[in-house]
């Protein structure tokens, strides 16, 4: 691990996966001690004072109310799969309906989170009501462009092998578009890196087909062509040092294929990748994939820049092929002129 990486400090002889498995042992202990009685959208909200946001403009506001919202959503789905309601597994975005989450019953940690959370989303549409903001618009707000690793058009390239002795091609993802909710792509390829020997007709490897993705801010993939893999509910925010998460792995258009996996956050720092400086998450993922009838186990990383969520990198190993890839990003090119 690159020196500038904060790493997870790790007993002599220990696996980090089975460190991983242990913090999240403990993590689910905790949570399966805790109660439900209280409906979450009941819970009061803990006032904060509009005053606190003084000076903000719009724009800031608008960014702050995206950063609850989200902060909302991952709590309500939090609590969701553990009472494997499957309330509202293919709803919420970057905007909630506080009502939507009646359904919902917590108490405790979960309850108060959610209670600091509503009163802060209240205070903010407060403060823009004062300040006769606009609605936000749809596209992401000038400061937030300005402070992602990547601009629009740009190309980033990534070598991909469907296995440890695969050929390696590349093929890249074009950023097409900037919203409040999402990043949008395009992915173009596969061809033979510069200088690589002939081997044949280029077959596309497994998870990389032509078609439009999209792209949460935490690096959470929702919308892929069929056949790519997507992973809408992995990445949290704040991902860091040690921290756990947890989600599926899916292949898009195939619902017969899934894997569960568990994360742990392993290192966190700055990095130059592809000639660009990132900051860094390194999540160890471990799990179970399944076909059918057929589960296997998986493991594997993923890289990710926390400030865009941006891939780096994703590494799988599994029985089943479609959960077994190396990827990495190896260069981004300019927008076309």
């Amino acid at each position: 691990m690159p020196a500038a990486l904060r790493t997870m400090p790790m007993p002599y002889g220990a696996h980090p996966g089975r460190l991983a498995r242990a913090a999240l042992a403990l993590v689910a202990l905790s949570l399966g001690l805790s109660g439900c009685a209280t409906r979450s959208a009941d819970v009061l909200p803990v006032a904060v004072n509009p005053a606190d946001f003084l000076g903000w403009d719009c724009d800031r506001i608008a960014d702050e109310l995206d950063r609850v919202q989200q902060r909302a959503a991952e709590r309500a789905y939090t609590v969701d799969e553990r009472a494997a309601n499957n309330i509202i597994a293919l709803g919420l975005g970057v905007t909630i309906f506080w009502p939507a989450l009646v359904a919902l019953r917590t108490n405790g940690p979960d309850a108060e989170a959610l209670a600091l959370l509503k009163g802060r989303d209240e205070a903010l549409r407060g403060a823009a009501r004062d300040r006769a903001c606009p609605p936000p618009d749809s596209q992401l707000s000038a400061s937030r462009t300005a402070a992602l690793p990547l601009a629009l058009g740009e190309r980033l390239v990534y070598e991909e092998r469907s296995g440890p002795r695969a050929p390696a091609v590349e093929w890249a993802l074009r950023l097409t578009a900037l919203r409040r909710g999402d990043l949008e792509y395009r992915s173009e390829g596969p061809r033979a890196p510069p200088g690589a020997p002939a081997v044949g007709a280029l077959r596309l490897p497994a998870g990389v087909p032509d078609g439009v993705w999209n792209q949460t801010p935490l690096g959470n993939v929702t919308a892929s062509p069929n056949g790519a893999l997507q992973w809408p509910r992995l990445l949290r925010a704040d991902l860091d040092l040690g921290g756990v998460t947890a989600g599926d792995i899916l292949v898009s258009g195939d619902p017969a294929a899934r894997s569960r996996v568990r994360g742990q956050v392993v290192a966190v720092g700055p990095q130059t990748v592809a000639g660009r400086r990132f900051d860094v998450a390194v999540v160890e993922l471990f799990g179970d994939a399944q076909r059918g009838e057929v589960s296997t186990r998986l493991d594997g990383v993923i890289v990710i820049d926390r400030s865009s969520g941006l891939l780096l990198r994703l590494d799988l190993r599994s029985a089943l092929p479609e959960f077994t890839l190396q990827r990495r990003l190896i260069r981004v090119e300019p927008a076309a002129p």
